[in-house]
């Protein structure tokens, strides 16, 4: 079936310096692997070639380039699920942070809404974490045992995320700005012991009082031995944080899908799969170290959480913000950037699209001279995005895509690698990433999906109440045995970039042509008149196909016709003119996940005529009350 794809030859908006090259972690790991293999790299993508040919070497290597202990055969298998990594060795996560203490620069920088700033040094981190896997142990809690916690993103969170899994037990977390029946639906799951709750967050000028829920949360789950507070974390202990060894694939924590369409999967990730996984996303691929303070907007909930906290293995200096990005104005964000001297910084689309239509000018109005990377993730940066951040800010873009699923990125920015507009710059080292057609070939030059062809230690080690592995097999492995197909639609670049087209099962399938919806809100949300935008595709029982556009108007915006003229001539010219929509609909407002993805499945469910009260999960939206007005939308 023929797909639509815009690939363009374009000039690089950023290239590697050679000193930058010269410097680069990546580029140590590479003459490191030269000299144990014998082989040359010329360059990342001769590197990453290497690293997917033989995946066994490349992951010995990192392990042994991190020193992370003794270790004997690296993998046990190498089919997919079922591949067991680094059989016989322990470890524990938490001991790589023990190893990174220093008393040069702080562990966390606690940065809240209202302006105040507070440091958090390596000694008290790691005291704190001591003194709670103390009261963890006196409360019976070990091994296997499941730590929850409701928590927005301050630094008790981190504190009792090391606790928890230096003893050996295994941490989840929702942000505070998830209901108690939401959290309930996530936690109640796992059937803790222990639970660590705040009080409640600030937000948007605002603070949201959580004591009730934190009330009925507890009440909901029966298995509690111990409820601890904020303030259960402000102790300090002189004993050192003593992590117990664990085998490679033992817990380190669950992560949770976003429970939309059903109740949320549990996604289990071992201990030394993460480690890895981590250290090499990080400092390899991000280029993080000893010298960076690591500021990402995040929560709890959502997986760029634990990405962040994978800062301190490698001892930069980590943040934790409390609060909204756009307060009290749209370019707060960079103010603190600057303020906090972050040297990488992670941001959304959607913030970048705020700043460029409220005409901000970051780098004229705050001092950047400290960032090095702008990382994007959550949904596909557009080219004009990525161009307005070349000359607004001045540095690399390094977006990246991957997932919950292997909480990491399966493509992303490299140091030594350019950067084109709206492209990702390669497959991340280990990452046997292609595109592929329906019958399982690959392509390239267009769309296909996305398919991990060999496996990753960071792959879960299941899921959940899954005990025979049925749940996580259909999840990746049913469309090609034996090989991880994660949902999304890519293009493959002739110069190795990725393009990221959106996800595979919300595509958009006009006369026989596919798109990704990603492409469609690039043109559409561009334009100073849209705010935001869904698109779907629903399949008609006559056989017909009808694809509305929804869009939310700036203020002051009517909805006439030559506004939608304006629309459907960007998607004209900008995507193609089969996937202009059959209708544009004013909306009140975007319904996403908790973690910000629209939800374009359930609502084109709705449109095919599926009950409300099953299609979604109301407490996994942000805004639940919007599909009341969608439903009202509906045909017939």
């Amino acid at each position: 079936m023929e797909r639509a794809v815009t690939v363009t030859t374009i000039e690089a908006q950023w290239v590697p310096s050679d000193r930058d090259i010269a410097e680069a972690q990546v580029t140590r790991f590479a003459r490191f692997a030269e000299e144990r293999t014998g082989k040359t790299f010329a360059d990342y993508h001769a590197l990453w070639q290497w690293s997917v040919d033989d995946v066994e070497a490349f992951w010995g290597a990192l392990w042994d380039y991190f020193d992370l202990g003794e270790r004997a055969d690296v993998l046990d298998g190498a089919e997919m699920p079922g591949a067991r990594w680094f059989p016989g060795a322990t470890l524990n996560y938490v001991d790589q942070v023990v190893r990174q203490a220093r008393t040069d620069r702080p562990a966390i920088i606690h940065v809240s809404e209202d302006g105040s700033d507070r440091e958090v040094s390596w000694a008290e981190l790691l005291g704190r974490a001591a003194a709670f896997a103390e009261r963890l142990r006196a409360a019976g809690i070990g091994p296997g045992d499941r730590v929850v916690g409701y928590l927005p993103n301050i630094p008790e969170a981190v504190i009792a995320f090391l606790a928890t899994a230096a003893v050996g037990a295994v941490w989840s977390a929702c942000g505070q700005d998830y209901s108690a029946k939401a959290a309930l639906d996530r936690l109640g799951q796992l059937e803790p012991k222990a639970l660590v709750a705040a009080d409640g967050y600030l937000f948007g000028g605002k603070y949201r009082d959580k004591r009730d829920d934190v009330r009925a949360l507890a009440a909901g789950l029966p298995t509690l031995q111990a409820t601890f507070s904020t303030d259960d974390l402000a102790e300090r202990s002189d004993n050192a944080l003593d992590p117990v060894r664990v085998p490679f694939e033992h817990p380190l924590w669950i992560l949770f899908s976003s429970g939309t369409t059903g109740l949320p999967k549990g996604i289990m990730h071992g201990h030394g799969g993460v480690l890895l996984e981590h250290l090499k996303a990080v400092a390899l691929q991000s280029d993080i170290g000893r010298d960076d303070t690591f500021f990402w907007y995040t929560s709890p909930s959502w997986m760029m959480w634990n990405f962040q906290v994978a800062g301190l293995l490698v001892g930069a200096t980590i943040v934790c913000y409390e609060g909204s990005p756009n307060a009290p104005q749209p370019d707060s964000w960079w103010g603190i950037a600057a303020r906090i001297r972050a040297t990488v910084l992670g941001t959304s689309p959607g913030y970048v699209l705020g700043c460029i239509k409220a005409e901000a000018e970051p780098g004229r109005t705050h001092d950047l001279s400290a960032l090095r990377t702008v990382g994007i993730t959550g949904s596909s940066l557009p080219p004009s995005s990525s161009l307005w951040l070349r000359d607004h800010v001045g540095v690399q873009i390094a977006s990246i895509s991957g997932g919950t699923d292997v909480v990491s990125a399966f493509i992303g920015g490299v140091r030594t690698v350019p950067v084109w507009p709206g492209e990702l710059s390669a497959p991340y080292l280990g990452v046997a990433l292609d595109a592929w057609d329906e019958s399982g070939k690959p392509v390239r030059g267009e769309v296909g999906e996305l398919v991990i062809t060999k496996p990753m230690p960071s792959m879960p080690v299941g899921f959940w109440n899954d005990p025979d592995g049925k749940r996580y097999r259909s999840a990746y492995f049913e469309t090609f045995p034996g090989v991880w197909r994660h949902g999304d639609w890519i293009t493959i670049t002739d110069h190795g970039s990725v393009i990221v087209h959106g996800r595979s099962d919300s595509t958009l399938n006009r006369h026989g042509i596919r798109m990704g919806s990603a492409d469609i809100y690039q043109a559409v949300e561009s334009l100073p008149e849209v705010t935001e935008a869904l698109v779907i595709g629903a399949e008609q029982p006559d056989g017909g196909y009808w694809m509305p556009l929804f869009v939310v108007l700036a203020d002051g915006v009517e909805l006439t016709d030559e506004v939608r003229e304006r629309i459907n001539d960007a998607i004209r010219r900008e995507v193609s003119p089969r996937h202009v929509p059959d209708e544009i609909i004013r909306a009140p407002g975007v319904p996403h996940t908790r973690t910000g993805k629209k939800l374009e499945v359930p609502i084109k469910k709705l449109f095919q005529g599926g009950d409300p009260a099953k299609v979604v999960e109301r407490s996994a939206v942000d805004d639940p009350a919007l599909l009341d007005w969608y439903v009202t939308q509906r045909r017939g």
